[in-house]
């Protein structure tokens, strides 16, 4: 490898790191810093029950932006009709990977270039996934394989709470208001960053207090971040922790 692709390759890897391992909390409508991203913030769902898809070296690779333990994502693209009946092998690359590629699903390139390949989803995490051509010998070559970014969810029940307990403190230091953004869990540390998908919506939010202790629930949600994503009482969502950067 040249000394200009090992740094193309440094490069791609680091901008891999901080868009997996860093994704961005609510947004923060007033107030400085605090311990917890999202204490006295409006908090701002965003969509996540669309398609993503990238191109790159004459290659395209889509699929969902959110998926779901133990159902299956598919991935779908093209490639130049060249390369028909050769293999596409799609890797993935995160945490739960160890911060390396991991080959996950493959395919074979139709006669016009096409490719369709499925993932049984085995894990969760935020992953990045590129489409690789492979051909016997080793992979072919490339300007660079098309990536795209998914988030996995551990499907989960969720309650929310609030009222009664403005003004109080959390098990986590955290003075709970109206406005306040985050959740309750049972084992996570304050301040883990979490994924929460509900009907196509997303956001990351804190882990700001111990619970939920009844019902069944997974997570406990403040009244604000419920009301973001759309939910009222008791839901069925998805959820991951995220892990910091490396």
């Amino acid at each position: 490898m040249t000394p200009r692709a090992r740094f193309h390759l440094a490069a791609v890897t680091s901008s891999l790191v901080a868009a997996l391992g860093a994704p961005a909390l609510g947004r923060t409508a007033s107030g400085g810093a605090s311990p917890f991203a999202g204490q006295g913030s409006t908090p701002v769902a965003q969509p996540g029950g669309g398609e993503v898809s990238s191109s790159a070296g004459g290659m395209t690779i889509t699929t969902r932006q959110s998926a779901f333990l133990a159902g299956d994502l598919q991935f779908t693209g093209s490639v130049p009709a060249s390369y028909a009946g050769d293999t596409i092998e799609v890797e993935r690359y995160g945490h739960e990977t160890a911060w390396s590629w991991a080959p996950t699903a493959t395919g074979t390139v139709a006669s016009d270039g096409s490719f369709q390949t499925d993932w049984h989803v085995d894990h969760i995490g935020r992953f990045a996934f590129r489409a690789v051509l492979t051909r016997p010998g080793g992979a072919a070559a490339s300007a660079g394989w098309p990536t795209v970014t998914v988030t996995v969810y551990r499907p989960s029940l969720a309650t929310e709470y609030g009222p009664g307990f403005y003004g109080h403190r959390t098990a986590c230091g955290v003075v709970l208001r109206r406005t306040t953004i985050g959740l309750a869990n049972r084992r996570l540390p304050c301040g883990a960053r979490v994924a929460v998908y509900y009907r196509g919506s997303t956001i990351v939010v804190p882990v700001i207090d111990r619970g939920p202790y009844a019902n069944g629930a997974d997570w406990d949600l403040t009244m604000a971040t419920g009301r973001a994503l759309g939910m009222t009482g008791t839901a069925r969502i998805g959820a991951v922790s995220l892990p910091g950067r490396r």
